[in-house]
């Protein structure tokens, strides 16, 4: 494996397993913790189910020795993902902090009951969350504003690896492209 290969998969290995380190995070503190997660909390998975297999794709992408554009592109895509995740976390700890309001569907759920019998059974096994109240902080943050914090770095991560210079480019002022740039085989001969 060359060394312009290796140094293409860092940013979707760097993304990859620290957007997996984090789901698997949050499923630890719901299944041992017994952290029951809310509506939001739910909904702020959703990007790292979506964003991890198109990172895990752009690693694999890297590793086949796939031209560069195909990983950095799918970087970008990843890096657009958990910017959403940006906004839902935000809003989400923003509603915490009682900023704004939160969802007014954010509670409990099921099916519907059709006897008083069965309405007061499922009443003694129901556990409400709420969006706006917080069940753990860490360093003054919860669970949703370390998800915001994740999610900046898996942006910045994602676009760092998608923009920075392609490996072998030079840096004393040449124009001469690297060899594995979109530029090979167009004819373009820098110097």
């Amino acid at each position: 494996m060359t060394a312009a290969r290796r140094r293409e998969m860092q940013a979707p290995a760097i993304v990859f397993v620290v957007g997996l380190a984090t789901i698997l995070g949050a499923w630890g503190f719901e299944l041992i913790g017994g952290y029951a997660p809310c509506k939001l909390c739910l909904e702020q998975r959703v990007p790292y189910y979506i964003g991890l297999p198109v990172a895990l794709v752009a690693l694999l992408a890297a590793a086949a020795g796939a031209k560069v554009t195909v990983p950095r592109m799918l970087l970008l895509v990843a890096g657009l993902i958990f910017a959403i995740n940006v906004y839902l976390g935000g809003y989400h700890a923003g509603a915490e902090w009682g900023w704004w309001a939160g969802p007014s569907d954010c509670g409990a759920t099921g099916d519907a009951t059709t006897s008083a019998t069965d309405i007061l059974a499922e009443l003694e096994t129901i556990t409400v969350v709420s969006c706006t109240e917080v069940q753990w902080r860490f360093l003054f943050l919860s669970f949703a504003g370390w998800n915001v914090v994740v999610s900046l770095f898996l942006v910045a991560a994602s676009l760092w690896g998608a923009f920075r210079p392609v490996a072998g480019a030079t840096d004393e002022g040449s124009a001469a492209p690297p060899q594995d740039s979109w530029a090979t085989g167009r004819g373009w001969s820098g110097r």
